[in-house]
């Protein structure tokens, strides 16, 4: 980069403004041995061999004895005036082992003088005898050794080169007058950076002027063509007729994401150049950033310009400029989230309006994944700001109220209701979800086998836990009895022995058994009051399963846990005595398919088919427990009937 510009500082200073004269070469010279660039290997394409260096060739002014006088002095302020700080060449020693220079020049006098020097860490500059085969005045800069460290991270195809290289010398072309002919060449392959301009720009934008604390700043707009490979909306800090830094604004202006459409919806990306003396005052003398902070926190008593204000002037600008294309994209990103609100995420829609005056605007070209999050994160900004607020407004209670302190309430309170009907909604949503699992593991796959019964019994409660190791969301009982969500105690696939509520030694494991304790309001059972606690066993077996006999019959086999757990002499999950209790009332649920084994165990028990034929239920007066065998269809479409008016309202299906 550093060669090129000085390349076409050489022509400047030869041709004026007569640039179609001018011509500049990039030769890129790889190893000459057999190599893989593992980078670029793929099927139908050959590797490339390493690059080992490059020649920078010019037909401008040379050499002159007051370019090489600079060369060869640090912090030389010979091109000063055109943004040179005199270090640019150190910048070569970085990156490659040594430099070899060629160059003749016009002594004056009309003779044609030429002159050769190797440049590098150990010898610095060292002449050597004077070139031959110079027709015309010129410079040919050889960077050779290519250190591996800058060579594996820099582009390695021509095309990728050339591009670098534009993008890093545009202002040159953007300039009045344009610029020379400047061509990238990699052995048989040549890119014209004049030809890659005409590819590049879709349409030029007026130049604008914005002034920042009094000082001007230069935007030059252009519109990008959308087939360029890097779609983001870029700024680029220009100073000394060269860019410094590179800056991604997607997102910083309000419906600026990756490509614009114009007013007959062709695509484009939009870059700017922004360029001042002020830039090229603070510039770095390395180029690589500016001497200025990038913001200036409270008052200062220098009015001094950071990165930030400029910044702030820019984006200004971009939005006035840009205001018809970004008014689209934003009202395209709107449709974008009501259709993901609607469809995929309800629990957003209460708080929909408020997310929007919080100045959240979306790239229509979102994934889901990326949009739930951008939601997810704004409604917890929504959720923090409601619980300062309310600290703030309920702190005002009893002292002197401010003239607006109804309205903040009400905007407070406004803001509570929609945050809980958020949540609300969440909840609302993972049940149809949770009901959409069940019905597909239900079913049998293509070739014609059910799930396992373990299977569908981690969806309704996780294996092996007990209600002290899982959270209240962890738990999908709710399918089976709203009631279960309100107990004492609940273990999943843990043996009799292992539960404090059974006093028994027996190892058999019970799918799920529960107690809650009576004569306690459900909405407020917290497990202490006694002294009888309920029972609740559940058993599930794998769909379509016709195995059902006296042996394995699931509905002795919950009698036979409530039995236990009705010996005595067991204590509550906190460790209280309950009192002999020998009949607390008893729920068992058996979640089964009606095969014909199952019907036959359903009859012998006495129980009574209910009305829609997918379950039987009855009471057991030895046992003093009601008994209801459900198959799954019945499981789903009644947890779906007691959910329908949720689903309803929040507009989801129910079936």
């Amino acid at each position: 980069m550093e060669a090129v510009v000085n390349g076409i500082q050489a022509l400047d200073a030869r041709f004026g403004d007569e640039v179609e004269k001018a011509r500049l070469t990039v030769k890129v010279h790889r190893n000459p041995q057999d190599g893989l660039d593992l980078g670029l290997a793929s099927p139908g394409r050959a590797a490339l061999n390493p690059i080992v260096g490059f020649s920078i060739e010019d037909n401008g002014v040379g050499f002159t004895p007051e370019n090489m006088a600079s060369f060869e002095t640090l912090d030389s302020d010979y091109k000063a005036g055109i943004g040179c700080r005199g270090v640019g060449r150190l910048l070569w020693l970085k990156a490659f082992d040594r430099v070899s220079i060629r160059s003749a020049y016009d002594d004056g006098a009309g003779n044609l003088r030429a002159r050769q020097f190797r440049f590098s860490i150990e010898r610095e500059v060292e002449h050597v005898e004077e070139p031959d085969s110079f027709e015309g005045t010129g410079t040919e800069v050889h960077l050779v050794g290519f250190k591996d460290a800058f060579q594996r991270s820099a582009p390695k195809t021509v095309d990728a080169i050339a591009r670098e290289v534009f993008e890093h010398c545009i202002w040159y072309f953007l300039r009045p007058g344009g610029a020379p002919e400047v061509t990238i060449v990699d052995d048989d392959e040549a890119v014209s950076l004049k030809e890659l301009m005409d590819d590049f720009v879709y349409s030029e934008m007026p130049t604008t002027t914005i002034a920042v604390k009094g000082e001007k700043f230069y935007m030059v707009n252009l519109c990008i063509k959308s087939s360029t490979r890097n779609p983001a909306p870029r700024l680029y800090w220009c100073a000394a007729s060269r860019v410094v830094l590179e800056e991604n604004l997607t997102s910083k202006v309000p419906g600026l994401f990756g490509r614009l459409k114009d007013e007959t919806s062709a695509e484009f990306t939009y870059v700017c150049y922004l360029s001042s003396d002020y830039l090229d005052a603070h510039v770095r003398a390395d180029r690589t950033a500016f001497d200025m902070s990038e913001r200036i926190p409270g008052g200062s008593l220098i009015d001094d310009i950071s990165l930030d204000d400029i910044r702030a002037g820019v984006l200004g600008e971009v939005e006035r400029i840009l205001a018809a294309p970004l008014s689209a994209a934003r009202e395209e990103g709107t449709a974008r989230v009501n259709d993901f609100v609607s469809n995929r995420a309800p629990r957003y829609r209460p708080v929909l309006t408020r997310l929007e005056s919080l100045g959240v605007t979306v790239d229509p070209s979102m994934k889901d994944q990326d949009l739930e999050l951008l939601l997810h994160r704004n409604l917890q900004k929504l959720e923090a700001n409601a619980i300062a607020e309310g600290q703030v407004v309920f702190a005002e209670v009893g002292s002197v109220p401010l003239e607006n302190y109804e309205e903040r309430l009400t905007q407070y309170l406004d803001t509570v209701t929609e945050i809980n009907q958020s949540d609300l909604a969440a909840y609302v949503f993972r049940r149809r979800t949770i009901l959409d699992i069940l019905a597909r593991l239900i079913r049998s796959d293509e070739q014609g086998k059910y799930r396992r019964e373990d299977v569908i019994h981690s969806l309704l409660i996780p294996m092996r836990t007990t209600s002290n190791d899982i959270g209240t969301d962890a738990s999908n009982l709710w399918i089976i009895d709203e009631r279960l969500a309100f107990h004492d105690y609940l273990a999943s696939d843990k043996t009799l022995k292992s539960m404090p509520i059974t006093g028994s030694d027996s190892m058999k494991e019970p799918d799920v058994i529960a107690t809650r304790l009576v004569d306690t309001p459900v909405l407020a059972a917290e497990g202490e009051k006694l002294p009888l606690p309920s029972i609740v066993v559940i058993e599930i077996k794998r769909p379509m399963r016709n195995d059902a006999s006296e042996d394995k019959d699931p509905i002795q086999q919950c009698l036979d846990y409530v039995k236990r757990v009705r010996a005595g002499g067991v204590l509550t999950a906190s460790g209280r005595p309950i009192p002999e209790t020998p009949q607390p009332p008893a729920f068992c649920y058996i979640v089964a398919d009606l095969t014909p084994t199952m019907i036959d165990r359903c009859k012998y028990a006495g129980l009574r088919p209910t009305h829609d034929g997918l379950g039987y239920f009855g009471f057991n007066e030895p046992y003093k427990a009601y008994i209801e065998v459900m198959n799954f269809d019945r499981l789903v479409n009644a947890a779906t009937e007691r959910n329908r008016a949720f689903f309803d309202k929040l507009g989801l299906p129910s079936s």
